[in-house]
């Protein structure tokens, strides 16, 4: 079974967090998480375009900068938001990008 390994938010950099959300197919992913801040997703009900390995290197990125967990559920993999971690770890955060979520012209 994979397992994913998920960095601890004391060792991640802003500015990692913000390099990553930098890509807008990832902020996609993330405002997508952000609709939904209860629910997990697999990676196939994200509404993003492109190949499996590009997805696949979004979420890797997402993952390695902290802004999203994924765990192995039989087949699929959910992927959901630490959005708890991460507003300790940086306040505002994740209400900016909720903010800017429902006005995406605003970013």
């Amino acid at each position: 079974m994979k397992q994913y390994e998920h960095p601890e938010l004391d060792s991640v950099d802003i500015a990692n967090v913000l390099q990553a959300l930098a890509d807008p197919c990832r902020l996609q992913i993330v405002r997508h998480l952000l609709e939904s801040p209860e629910q997990e997703f697999a990676c196939n009900e994200f509404p993003i375009e492109g190949a499996k390995a590009t997805r696949s290197h979004h979420f890797q990125i997402l993952r390695g900068a902290g802004i999203i967990r994924t765990r192995v559920d039989g087949t699929k993999c959910m992927t959901s938001l630490r959005r708890e971690e991460l507003d300790q770890r940086f306040p505002g955060l994740v209400a900016f990008l909720t903010q800017s979520a429902a006005s995406p012209a605003s970013v």
